[in-house]
C-alpha cells in the first residue's frame, strides 16, 4: 500500500485534461463546481468545457445533447445534488434514452458517503448508492482509491453507456498498484483470502475493511476483503464463485443498510446462487446524521468503529 497526493477526483480530471489533448470529441460540464485542473482544461479547451451553473439538472439536459451527438461527455457536481436534484433527468434523458441509442455519459459526483463531514446532512450522500441501482442501464462505478480511478478512465471511454462515478472527497492511501491488471467487467476484487469470514466494501470503507481484517488478523482471526468497485452491472457469477467458500459474509458501507444498497446486492447474490453464508448488514441505520465531529465519531454513533466491527466478526 502506498500514499497518493491527489483525490479521486483529481485524478480523473488530469486523465481527462490529458485526453482532450488528443481527442477533440470529450466534452467537459460543471455544475459551478470547482478544482485546481479545471482552470487548466477552461484555458486549454474553451469550445469543450462548459459551467452550466448551481443547475444539476440542466446539466444533465445538456450532457445528453452532446452525448446524443457522438461526444464522450463527463459531468462533474456535488454527488448529493447531482444524483438526486436531478434524478428524474437522469431516469429521463440517460437511462431510458440510452435503451434506445448509446449515450456515453459519465456523471462525476464527489462526495460519496460523509465524506463531505463538517458540511452535515444536506452535503452527506448516503442515498446515491440505492437511487442509481434503481435504473436500467447505468454502470455504478464506487472506486475505493486513485490507481483503480486512472485505471478505469479508459474504461470510460471505452465503454459508451452511461456511468455513474461516486468519488470520496478526502485524499485517500492507495491499496492498488499501478501493476495490477484490474478486471472491471468482474467488477471487484478479493484484496484478502480467507477460508470462514469475509468482507465485502466500497470506496472509503474498504480501507476500513482492510484494517479490520489486518487486526483481526493479530488475534489469529482470518477474514477476507473483496472490494466491490461496480455495483451494477458486474459478473454475478464469478462473484458468487468467491463467496460460495465463506459461511459469513459481512457487508460494510458508508450508506443506509437495508434500502436496495451494497447488501441488497449481496443478498440477492446469496438468494439466487443459493449460498449457504449468514449474511450481516453494517451501514448507516433509519435517520439523518446531524451530529457534528470527526468521520470515525459519526462512525462510531451507528456502530461502525473499527471496534465495533470487530466485535461483530468475532462474535459470528
Amino acid at each position: 500500500m502506498f500514499e497518493q497526493s491527489s483525490a479521486m477526483r483529481d485524478a480523473l480530471l488530469t486523465e481527462i485534461y490529458n485526453e482532450m489533448q488528443r481527442n477533440d470529441k470529450i466534452i467537459l460540464l460543471s455544475a459551478d463546481f470547482g478544482a485546481p485542473i479545471l482552470d487548466k482544461i477552461r484555458k486549454d479547451f474553451p469550445d469543450n468545457f462548459m459551467n452550466v451553473g448551481i443547475a444539476e439538472q440542466n446539466l444533465v439536459n445538456i450532457a445528453t445533447g452532446f452525448a446524443l451527438e457522438g461526444f464522450d461527455v463527463y459531468i462533474y457536481a456535488i454527488a448529493a445534488f447531482l444524483s438526486m436534484r436531478a434524478y428524474e433527468m437522469i431516469r429521463t434523458n440517460i437511462a431510458l434514452m440510452t435503451q434506445l441509442k448509446p449515450l456515453n455519459i459519465n456523471l462525476v459526483g464527489v462526495g460519496a458517503g460523509i465524506s463531505y463531514v463538517l458540511s452535515g446532512p444536506t452535503h452527506h450522500c448516503l442515498e446515491d448508492i440505492t437511487a442509481i441501482r434503481l435504473l436500467p442501464h447505468i454502470t455504478l462505478f464506487s472506486p475505493s482509491d486513485v490507481v483503480l480511478t486512472k485505471k478505469f478512465f479508459n474504461y470510460s471511454l471505452q465503454k459508451k453507456i452511461p456511468k455513474y462515478i461516486r468519488f470520496d472527497s478526502k485524499i485517500l492511501p492507495s491499496i492498488y498498484s499501478v501493476e495490477d491488471n484490474i478486471n472491471f467487467d468482474d467488477g471487484f476484487v478479493e484484496l484478502r483470502d480467507a477460508k470462514k469470514k469475509c468482507i465485502v466494501a466500497t470506496g472509503y470503507m474498504t480501507h476500513k475493511a482492510l484494517t479490520v481484517s489486518a487486526d483481526l488478523k493479530k488475534e489469529n482471526i482470518d477474514c477476507g476483503v473483496i472490494d466491490m468497485f461496480l455495483l451494477t452491472n458486474y459478473n454475478k457469477t464469478a462473484l458468487a464463485e468467491i463467496l460460495k467458500k465463506y459461511d459469513t459474509i459481512i457487508t460494510l458501507e458508508e450508506a443506509f443498510i437495508n434500502r436496495g444498497g451494497l447488501d441488497s446486492l449481496i443478498a440477492n447474490i446469496i438468494a439466487d446462487y443459493n449460498l449457504s453464508a449468514k449474511l450481516i448488514r453494517l451501514g448507516f441505520k433509519d435517520k439523518f446524521v446531524f451530529e457534528n465531529g470527526t468521520r470515525e465519531y459519526l462512525h462510531s454513533l451507528q456502530g461502525l468503529a473499527i471496534e465495533n466491527i470487530k466485535e461483530i466478526i468475532k462474535e459470528n
